[in-house]
């Protein structure tokens, strides 16, 4: 929500819809299961294999639920993976997507912002990945390159449009003090989003 408060402080020239997805995470005699098949809001089904990759399912809901705006790019923003960390580190975004010109200037504001991004492939063969036989898709390929799967299982779920996904698992939250940000919550990619904003409102 900051980087919409932001951007609406500035005045940047762009409609800027912000969705969040959430849901209680809890316990009980409804709670999700391995083997469910779950309908998403798109109507594509999902087999659930591993419970612990919840937030994949909300996420693929919102990407969906933000096509009816007929958006001219998607970004989601997710601590999705623990991969990602073990990947990447607890400095460095993960970037994976479909749309060159989005990356090109996601990396372009990192550099300007200190906020550090690094693309990961998301080629069609991890889509294999995820394929079901009783389903559409499996909510998880399984441990190999599962950041990438993760970001394949989302890719299903945004038809044509441009869209990139960031994975914020290990910089959004900092184990030490840093010169410009305290240990804790990190806030990022607050700068990162806001000067990609600019960067697009100047197109």
């Amino acid at each position: 929500m900051a980087v919409v408060m932001a951007a609406a402080d500035l005045k940047l020239p762009l409609n800027i819809v912000g969705l969040v997805p959430a849901t209680e995470n809890m316990s009980g005699g409804g709670a999700l299961k391995p083997g469910d098949i779950l309908k998403s809001y798109s109507g594509k089904t999902i087999e659930v294999l591993n419970t612990d990759a919840e937030g994949r399912l909300i996420l693929a809901d919102a990407l969906s639920y933000a096509l009816r705006y007929k958006p001219a790019a998607i970004i989601d923003i997710a601590t999705l993976t623990g991969a990602c960390i073990i990947a990447l580190g607890e400095d460095v975004i993960g970037m994976l997507g479909k749309d060159e010109q989005i990356k090109k200037e996601i990396s372009s504001a990192a550099q300007t912002t200190g906020e550090r991004v690094w693309e990961l492939p998301l080629w069609d063969s991890y889509s294999e990945m995820i394929k079901s036989d009783i389903a559409d898709y499996k909510n998880t390929g399984g441990r190999v390159a599962s950041t990438i799967t993760a970001a394949a299982f989302l890719s299903k779920f945004v038809g044509d449009y441009p869209w990139v996904h960031l994975d914020i698992a290990g910089p959004a939250w900092t184990t030490k003090d840093k010169p410009y940000i305290p240990k804790g919550a990190s806030g990022m990619p607050v700068r990162l989003l806001v000067e990609y904003l600019q960067i697009r409102a100047k197109r």
